[in-house]
């Protein structure tokens, strides 16, 4: 057997990925070809069954142009699937996440990060929930009108009446509520009245790294009593106090930890693989300002995925832990929860 071969047969999820900016930037009739030539390898190279693709927009088109430029990456997102329809499909359920699987084809789900085109809009998650949106956050790092980011930690908000309008919509509609970026008194106010799964699709753990995207423990607790998932994020800024330093073993530190506190069915993947997204739409004239390194040593990428798995099985993590954590608790989630209405 070989080193990779434990990965490649279980069913490997990756809840954040921001390929989905990079493509948008190309021409639109090259959306389908480019996703095939840049990143359908990359993801088959690493085992990717199961693809979140979040639509996120840059601080330019905000505000004025948020809605505009979530419809065009929507857009996007379903052309690189109907141009690559013999390798992925865009599923709106877990049936359709199972027909994708058993096709041999990629998984992949729409998701909102923030959500700034909706703006105070509730009623327009019904029409993002036509479109395909299966998973959204209400919030980054700022303010929105719905919630506070986790960099406004400080204020101690909670979600606006608007925002738990949306969360009822959402739970109404199918559409996983992400608390990824939510402020800490804002995931406190969501688990109150949640009465569907919680999902965090790119977070660590706190008590290892006390960074205000990280979560505490009790929030780990939290979400995994809502029957909801948490998703490691693999960025050196949210694992490690010195990021230049950061190895896997502490990626592996942190997944280790959140199973053990949430418990081993409520842990997944959410590498937010953004290294190459931020060169590919950086232009050439710019520096970006981020002062840390953008990923860890040989995961830059999907590519590196069985990487992370391998770490796993040495720390002495069993096989079948870590066949959940690679994919099946998000499956399982998905399964259950997608696109089914209250």
């Amino acid at each position: 057997m070989s080193s990779h071969e434990p990965h490649h047969r279980a069913v490997v999820a990756d809840a954040h990925n921001d390929l989905l900016p990079a493509v948008t930037a190309r021409p639109p009739r090259r959306w389908a070809a480019f996703f095939r030539e840049r990143w359908l390898p990359q993801l088959r190279e690493g085992g990717v069954d199961l693809q979140v693709l979040p639509v996120f927009i840059e601080d330019g088109f905000r505000p004025e142009g948020a809605l505009r430029e979530t419809l065009r990456m929507i857009e996007c997102a379903h052309t690189l699937a109907e141009g690559n329809a013999d390798e992925v499909r865009l599923c709106l359920d877990g049936a359709g996440i199972d027909a994708a699987l058993a096709e041999g084809r990629i998984a992949l789900v729409l998701a909102l990060e923030s959500a700034p085109g909706i703006d105070a809009n509730v009623e327009l998650f019904p029409t993002l929930h036509r479109l395909g949106v299966r998973i959204a956050s209400l919030a980054h790092w700022g303010r929105t009108p719905l919630a506070d980011g986790s960099g406004e930690d400080a204020t101690g908000s909670r979600l606006t009446a608007a925002g738990v309008e949306a969360l009822a919509e959402m739970e109404r509609l199918g559409i996983l509520f992400d608390v990824s970026h939510l402020s800490a008194s804002g995931v406190a106010h969501v688990l109150e009245p949640a009465t569907r799964p919680v999902l965090a699709t790119h977070s660590s753990a706190r008590a290892l790294r006390d960074h205000h995207r990280n979560l505490t423990d009790a929030q780990l607790r939290g979400i995994a009593a809502t029957g909801g998932t948490v998703c490691v994020n693999f960025l050196p800024e949210f694992l490690a106090d010195d990021p230049a330093a950061c190895t896997l073993d502490r990626l592996v530190d942190h997944i280790v930890h959140i199973a053990g506190v949430a418990g081993a069915d409520h842990v997944g993947p959410g590498p937010d693989f953004v290294q190459e997204v931020v060169g590919d739409i950086t232009p050439p004239c710019c520096e970006s300002d981020y002062g840390f390194p953008w990923s860890l040593p040989g995961i830059e990428g999907p590519r590196g995925l069985p990487l992370a798995t391998e770490a796993l099985l040495s720390r002495g993590v069993p096989g079948a832990t870590v066949r959940k954590i690679l994919g099946g608790n998000l499956l399982d989630l998905f399964r259950k929860e997608l696109g089914r209405p209250n």
